[in-house]
């Protein structure tokens, strides 16, 4: 929840929800996403963690808008308020380019806030070889010389963060 939660609320202010709305939008969305992470299949083709969550979130905020929540009390506005939740074929759909025109601003962002999330569980010398050499793009020999470490210590600071990295993003993290 602390690392898609974010994602969510921006999907849901981008669909036109009102802000003071949109906390109880992602309540509700990740409500129906827990008895379905057991189910959930990410082996197929498109068969991403962060589509099927907003396929997830698309369904959550016509809901909203059907039951004349955000100010829509029905007639034309409840109309033009449905419209606006992109869908492509009627299937919501990650792939779906309307609502969301920089996709690889989202997994930066995820990106982002997945390091923030495992950064304090690494002493400050792993986490600086990890960056040095992941982020910055330096040698491990120069990481090594700079933190007192071994070019091996500094390939194991780097294996240990990514792999956290992986177990908190899953698919998106190559």
């Amino acid at each position: 929840m602390d690392l898609y939660s974010p994602l969510v609320a921006h999907w849901c202010q981008q669909w036109g929800v009102s802000p003071g709305d949109v906390p109880d939008l992602v309540q509700e969305v990740f409500s129906a996403v827990a008895p379905g992470l057991a189910a959930f299949q990410h082996d197929r083709p498109g068969g991403t963690f962060r589509g099927w969550l907003r396929a997830i979130a698309q369904n959550k905020v016509r809901d909203h808008f059907r039951r004349g929540c955000g100010g829509a009390e029905g007639g034309t506005e409840a109309l033009i308020r449905l419209r606006e939740v992109p869908v492509e074929g009627g299937v919501p759909d990650a792939t779906d380019c309307g609502a969301d025109p920089d996709p690889a601003a989202e997994v930066a962002a995820l990106y982002r806030r997945a390091l923030e999330q495992v950064r304090c569980q690494f002493e400050e010398r792993t986490w600086l070889a990890f960056w040095k050499v992941a982020v910055e793009d330096r040698s491990p020999a120069d990481v090594a010389d700079e933190l007192g470490l071994t070019q091996n210590g500094v390939r194991q600071a780097k294996s240990r963060v990514l792999r956290r990295l992986k177990e908190e993003l899953g698919e998106l993290i190559a």
